[in-house]
This record gives structure tokens, C-alpha cells and sequence, in this order.
């Protein structure tokens, strides 16, 4: 009868490493995705030009643009609807949020080095560029593992041509 009820326990103490394991490579899978989403806004947000000063010989990111650009691109890498709330497929249960979006223009001296404390983030740029955080949260699947939040960190400089 022994042998049944620690049969029936290592079962238990089994199943409850596999749900971590579980969690923790989806969780991984998830801030990768979120990852590759963000570098592609900060890219995408990188080559919004504003036009009247590309036509004065000056390199300088429409800054209205690059935000447009960076939710954009960063809702559909996410998959997620127009208001930000995660479609069916979405490795997000929760709606993510751009918390800092910063346009470094040709108006700075560089190399430019920006900081940012509050998210302790610090990039030297050499060129114009732009600066995406994101705020990603991952809801576990099983609730074994304690609750996890990103802030998902990318830059993109204008490349010359």
C-alpha cells in the first residue's frame, strides 16, 4: 500500500516540475517574441523621415511618425487588435505598452549616449536614432511560477546610404 501512495506522490511532486519547465519555456519563448518585436519598431520607427528636411539635405525622424510607426509595428509583431488587446493566437494574454519612446534627432552631438534610469537602460548612438521600451507581461499558465513583467528594451539609428 506504501509503494502506491508514493507512486501517487512522485506523480504529483512530477507533474508539478513539468508545468514549471512548461511555464518557464513559454515564458522564455514569450520575451523573445517580444523581443523581436520591439527591435522591429525601433527599426520601423527609425526610418519615418520627415520629408521637408530629407529636401533641405538634413537627416531628421518625424517624431509624430515614429510613434505611429513604433505601435504599429509593434501591435501587429504582437499580434495584437487596434486597441492593443491581444488576438486569439497572441503569445500575450495581456495588452503591452510602449513606456518610453524617444526620437534622438540630428539636433544632439554625436556619438549621443542616451540614459535612461528609471528602466536602467543606457545606449551610445552614432547617428539619429530611436529609442523603444516596452512594458510586456507574461501570464502563466499553470500559476506555478510567480507572475513575470518586461520592460523590453530596443534602439534603431538611420543607416547611411
Amino acid at each position: 500500500m506504501y509503494k502506491l501512495l508514493l507512486f501517487i506522490l512522485f506523480m504529483v511532486v512530477w507533474t508539478l516540475l513539468q508545468a514549471v519547465q512548461t511555464d518557464g519555456e513559454m515564458a522564455m519563448q514569450t520575451l523573445f517574441h517580444g523581443k523581436h518585436a520591439v527591435n522591429r519598431a525601433a527599426h520601423a520607427a527609425a526610418q519615418q523621415l520627415d520629408q521637408d528636411e530629407l529636401a533641405a539635405g538634413r537627416l531628421v525622424i518625424d517624431e509624430q511618425a515614429a510613434a505611429v510607426a513604433a505601435r504599429d509595428y509593434l501591435y501587429y509583431n504582437l499580434q495584437l487588435g487596434t486597441d492593443g488587446e491581444p488576438l486569439p493566437g497572441s503569445y500575450l494574454r495581456e495588452q503591452p505598452r510602449i513606456v518610453a519612446l524617444e526620437v534622438i534627432n540630428s539636433d544632439r552631438h554625436f556619438p549621443y549616449t542616451y540614459r535612461n534610469p528609471q528602466y536602467d537602460y543606457e545606449v551610445t548612438l552614432q547617428r539619429p536614432g530611436v529609442v523603444l521600451i516596452a512594458y510586456v507581461p507574461y501570464t502563466r499558465a499553470f500559476r506555478v511560477i510567480d507572475p513575470i513583467e518586461w520592460h523590453i528594451k530596443g534602439t534603431a539609428e538611420l543607416v547611411a546610404g
